[in-house]
């Protein structure tokens, strides 16, 4: 049987590269990983599906606002500055209040992490869909990086969904899944993954146990 899945927030602080032994690099991502406190419990009795609450990052409890605040009073808990919902199997095993740590997670497991990707506003389609665009050539220079043609005049009568155009780039959710775990250190919050993770420096990460590989640990 699968071990349930574990989940953590935690903080993109950006990028580094560790060498082995024969001198050859391996890029990492340092995120730092809670502590996360259980704020609330989902049942499927009562709510439909089994969940927690985390909060991650503690902030003055007099900037959160009344309701908020009446929320977290449950759990026993000051201000948090990101609260999210994490799915799991059973959430009776976990209790209010409860501190969730990095050290959960072990080096050489892997695991998913979702983010938001970095916004990089309205662009064309050559950088949103990496069209090769118009050759340089004499009688091209006025649709270089122009789509083309999107659609016909007598049929259908519209462009069809999904049709690849300029528009919004990016700040969208992404999950990258079986990234392996590098090194967990615990004593200050930190987990260093290898390869890249989705999202700009200070953004909110969730690392979850890899749900295809699960726990299964490298043999290197």
């Amino acid at each position: 049987m699968m071990n349930p899945r574990l989940g953590i927030l935690g903080r993109k602080i950006g990028m580094t590269q560790v060498f082995q032994e024969d001198g050859s690099p391996i890029p990492i991502t340092v995120v730092e990983a809670g502590p996360c406190w259980v704020i609330q419990k989902k049942t499927r009795e009562k709510d439909g599906y089994e969940a927690i609450q985390l909060g991650f990052l503690p902030k003055n409890a007099k900037r959160v606002n009344k309701p908020l605040s009446g929320h977290l009073k449950k759990a026993a808990v000051g201000g948090m500055t990101y609260i999210r919902e994490l799915r799991v199997e059973d959430s009776s095993g976990f209790e209010l209040g409860q501190e969730l740590r990095v050290d959960m997670f072990k080096a050489g497991e892997y695991v998913d992490v979702t983010g938001y990707s970095k916004g990089r506003g309205f662009s064309g389609v050559m950088k949103r869909h990496g069209f090769h665009g118009a050759p340089g050539s004499h009688g091209t220079h006025e649709y270089f990086r122009h789509g083309g043609s999107v659609g016909s005049a007598t049929y259908p009568h519209h462009v069809f969904k999904g049709k690849k155009m300029p528009g919004h780039y990016g700040n969208s959710r992404v999950t990258i899944q079986n990234i392996q775990i590098h090194e967990v250190k615990g004593d200050q919050n930190l987990i260093l993954l290898k390869g890249g993770i989705p999202g700009a420096r200070n953004g909110l990460v969730l690392i979850q146990t890899a749900k295809k590989k699960g726990s299964k640990k490298t043999s290197g």
